[in-house]
């Protein structure tokens, strides 16, 4: 006796053709499933520039990898004050200065003590501060115009004492310079109190002109020193002009200090606890510090094995590594950078790989997640169907 399965009916098989299909078509087409990024499948391999896109370099995270990118971060951004130079400044008189003078005789009876000139506190005679004009000139009473821009007081009260020699006895001048306008120095910006003030005259150094000023409003890990002098500027991490003592050169006349408040932040996406723009918060952050700062990977979506760093890296960091960068016209390559974090030996790379600023942190999800999605999908055509079925039957008077 043998036994036979009943043939389905017309509705039945037209509902499995459906369903199958339906299947076929969307186990095909993954990529048309509601997601926050690209599948991890979706990231393989190297992919070239082209008129369609920039292209990208996939680097999977190594120990040899990490040690270039380790001398990489906020230490290396800007430039150095150390190459400008310069040196300690000699401060010499200049056009708007304040010179005070004071001329000494041997006795009474001179040029400028008269012999009648009864009880003193001693043979001199202080004469009224004025200003070095523009075209550099002091006027000295029976010494005529004397040059003072571009030189020093010493250098002023030599040609003082030899224009007055033949003609008071015994002459001894002291040139002082009562209030500087030529050597002035402007701190701006996110500075605490804001000035212009004159350098003094045993030479300020970045630091001391900083601390004149108020120092910085905000961290030090959050601020910029930008430096105008002669027609070039120049910007250097604060905590370098902290750290490093050669960038803390001296100041010179005319130089124009700016303080400005940078933060970074990276921004986490995918599968993450939290989502959008992070504020580093310090002035180093790793990878495995950012996975945390973004509320870690979530156990109902996320894919450890498959976190993505994609970043703008430097020509140079990926030629150390070994990379051929010639396909990419400029200096800045897009780079995606993959870590295991399944790997225990992955946690001790990402507690060494070092942030950048505007770094986009990518957890993608699991493929059980997205499993899950078509077999949603599935069911909720399966029911679709049925009803459809069902209200046919009703219309005909049957009943299920």
């Amino acid at each position: 006796m043998s036994l036979s399965m009943p043939a389905p009916s017309p509705m039945m098989a037209a509902r499995r053709f459906f369903c199958a299909a339906f299947m076929f078509t969307a186990l095909s087409a993954c990529s048309a499933f509601p997601t926050q990024g690209p599948n991890s499948l979706e990231v393989k391999q190297e992919v070239a520039p082209s008129e369609a896109g920039t292209g990208y370099v996939l680097i999977d995270l190594s120990p040899s990898n990490v040690s270039v990118l380790e001398k990489s971060g906020p230490k290396a951004i800007g430039d150095s004050f150390a190459r400008l130079g310069g040196g300690q400044p000699r401060l010499l008189f200049g056009v708007g200065d304040i010179v005070g003078l004071t001329i000494f005789e041997a006795a009474a009876g001179g040029l400028f003590i008269p012999a009648e000139a009864g009880s003193r506190a001693g043979n001199f005679v202080t004469l009224p501060a004025q200003e070095v004009d523009r075209n550099g000139m002091i006027q000295v009473p029976f010494a005529g115009l004397v040059q003072a821009s571009g030189r020093s007081p010493s250098e002023v009260k030599a040609t003082i004492e030899e224009r007055l020699r033949n003609r008071a006895i015994e002459p001894q001048a002291i040139v002082t310079l009562q209030e500087a306008r030529s050597t002035l120095v402007t701190v701006t910006g996110e500075a605490s109190q804001p000035a212009r003030f004159a350098l003094s005259r045993s030479s300020d150094r970045m630091l001391d002109a900083i601390t004149r000023a108020g120092g910085s409003k905000w961290p030090p890990y959050e601020t910029y020193v930008t430096l105008q002098r002669g027609g070039r500027t120049t910007m250097i991490y604060y905590n370098r002009l902290l750290n490093e003592p050669r960038n803390n050169v001296f100041v010179q006349p005319g130089d124009v200090l700016s303080l400005s408040r940078q933060m970074r932040s990276f921004m986490a996406l995918g599968a993450s606890g939290q989502n959008g723009f992070i504020n580093f918060e310090a002035e180093t952050l790793t990878l495995s510090q950012a996975v945390g700062r973004a509320g870690g990977i979530l156990d109902s979506r996320g894919d450890p094995a498959q976190t993505f760093l994609y970043r703008l890296e430097s020509r140079q960091a990926l030629e150390k590594m070994g990379y051929d960068t010639s396909a990419y016209p400029r200096d800045q390559v897009p780079v995606i950078y993959r870590v295991n974090l399944r790997d225990p030996q992955s946690y001790f790379l990402a507690g060494r790989m070092p942030m950048n600023d505007k770094d986009v942190l990518f957890v993608s999800n699991a493929q059980t997640v997205e499993l899950t999605k078509v077999l949603e999908i599935l069911q909720l055509s399966g029911n679709t169907v049925t009803d459809v079925d069902a209200a046919r039957i009703i219309l005909k008077g049957y009943r299920l």
